[in-house]
């Protein structure tokens, strides 16, 4: 009852007019950050961080939060229509939302993605208004080594469970590390890794080492690659939104993709996208029609989407309710938190009720906005397809050099965005992922910190890892999720070479 008591008076303050404007007016930029190719929702909020320094805590939050959601259904519309995914998340839509706009069947393809998108948004949201209490109490058994161990866990998660090599995620991890331990040690007073440079005592910006990261690597690559051929823009036709089965077969991957997409979204480190193929490989294996699949399956266009908006949701729960971005997208919002003098938990809920709920409250609201904008403005957003790149790209990279110089008016902040922008590019070109190091950066001093506390509470003992009933229960499971991947696979390998013996 006191949590319904609570979402009502955020309503109240989310719909007065300048928190609704706020709410509307990052729906709107998140979805023109999904359309435009290569743009993501972490480019998006990192080069809009400094123009959200002399906002409202709960405007600014808003806004960056409209952008993150907004930005999950804005991939999808250059998925399907060129086949080109707006963000990563998007990347599985590509598969069928293209061929079925290839068969003139675009507008069913962006509708099941819109619909889909808005009710795993709001399926998410509501579990996040009803799990996000709940956890704050679960969070009073949480002490310094719980949370140790949960920051390393979210470490662990973002080097196993990212695309690609995990020997590449982990130098991506630790890369993160590095950067995050330059400056004064926070007990000591002592420099660490500032090379004699006093301009470095301060330690690295992180608004900074995200623009670098991800906004100028991607500026460069496509910069690189000079005016090339025009993609082919699909025509709508005039096909219908939806017809009655397409009602009926994406209703079970909208549902589907809803539950895969909140629970792997609640996971830290791993965020939407994994949820999104891991919906797609589901509704290939217990389709019927299989043999769609690859050739315009609407299932294979509802149920990633779904999965993916709902893993958005999901990754706000950790951030509220513990402190801990559940990707690297919350990793930048948990910094604007701190930068308001916030910080996530299970205090936020008791000291700042007000702003906390308004924020929940407001992506309800976004959450219809989103549907309502979208499905008239589809024509609008395919028109900025059709800049060319180079316009594109340099407007980013003006916006984010102006962004950088702008958080402390030193040239000494343009110097270190040049220096982790080759960085992030050449992490790029090796295939090494860029998600972990901002995980890492953010995660580092919070690691530090406990894992300080937890030895001067013990007197430098390390017993509390497994004498406390919650760490060791996360030791366990760390474990499990170490060993068992390697087990499962030597029991399908042995499987198949006893099947292949008796065969032969």
């Amino acid at each position: 009852m006191d949590t319904l008591i609570d979402l009502g008076g955020g309503f109240a303050s989310a719909l007065e007019p300048v928190s609704l404007a706020f709410a509307l007016l990052g729906v709107l930029l998140g979805t023109v950050v999904g359309v435009l190719p290569g743009i993501g929702p972490i480019s998006a909020i990192a080069i809009l961080i400094p123009v959200s320094f002399g906002m409202e805590p709960v405007h600014g939050l808003i806004l960056l939060c409209g952008i993150y959601y907004g930005s999950m259904y804005g991939g999808s519309i250059t998925a399907t229509l060129i086949k080109t995914p707006g963000e990563v998340a998007s990347a599985v839509t590509a598969i069928e939302g293209y061929e079925m706009a290839r068969r003139g069947r675009g507008k069913a393809a962006l509708a099941t993605a819109a619909i889909g998108s808005f009710l795993a948004g709001t399926l998410a949201i509501i579990g996040l208004t009803f799990l996000s209490p709940v956890l704050v109490k679960l969070a009073n058994v949480f002490g310094a080594t719980e949370y140790f161990l949960l920051m390393a866990t979210a470490l662990l998660l973002a080097s196993t469970m990212s695309a690609g090599s995990r020997a590449k995620a982990l130098i991506s991890i630790f890369i993160g590390l590095a950067v995050g331990l330059i400056g004064l040690d926070f007990q000591t007073g002592l420099p660490r890794q500032t090379f004699g440079m006093d301009l470095l005592s301060d330690g690295i910006d992180f608004t900074i080492f995200a623009m670098a990261l991800f906004a100028i690597p991607e500026a460069i690559r496509n910069l690189a690659l000079g005016r090339g051929a025009k993609d082919e823009i699909q025509s709508f036709g005039n096909d219908k939104w939806m017809t009655k089965e397409d009602w009926q077969r994406s209703a079970g991957p909208w549902a589907r993709g809803s539950v895969v997409g909140f629970i792997i979204g609640i996971l830290p480190g791993v965020g939407p996208s994994l949820a999104s193929f891991m919906s797609y490989i589901m509704e290939k294996r217990i389709s019927k029609r299989k043999d769609e699949f690859g050739h315009g399956a609407i299932e294979g266009v509802a149920g990633p989407e779904a999965a993916n908006n709902a893993g958005v949701g999901g990754a706000m729960i950790p951030l509220f309710s513990l402190g801990i971005p559940g990707s690297a997208t919350t990793a930048l919002l948990l910094f604007v938190f701190t930068m308001y003098g916030l910080q996530p938990g299970p205090l936020i809920f008791r000291d700042e009720t007000g702003l906390i709920w308004t924020i929940i409250a407001s992506m309800y609201i976004g959450n219809i906005a989103l549907i309502i904008l979208n499905l008239p403005l589809v024509g609008v957003f395919v028109k900025l397809l059709k800049m060319p790149k180079e316009i594109l790209f340099s407007s980013i990279l003006v916006l984010v050099v102006i962004g950088a110089y702008a958080i402390e008016f030193s040239l000494f902040g343009l110097m270190m965005l040049g220096i982790f922008g080759v960085i992030g590019y050449l992490m790029e070109k090796g295939g090494i992922p860029l998600a972990p190091a901002i995980l890492a950066l953010v995660l580092v001093p919070l690691l530090e910190d406990n894992f300080r506390r937890m030895l001067q509470i013990s007197g430098g003992s390390f017993a509390p890892l497994v004498t406390r009933p919650v760490s060791l229960s996360i030791i366990i499971l760390m474990v499990a999720g170490i060993i068992g991947p390697i087990i499962f696979r030597w029991w399908v390998s042995r499987r198949k070479l006893l099947a292949d013996v008796t065969v032969s």
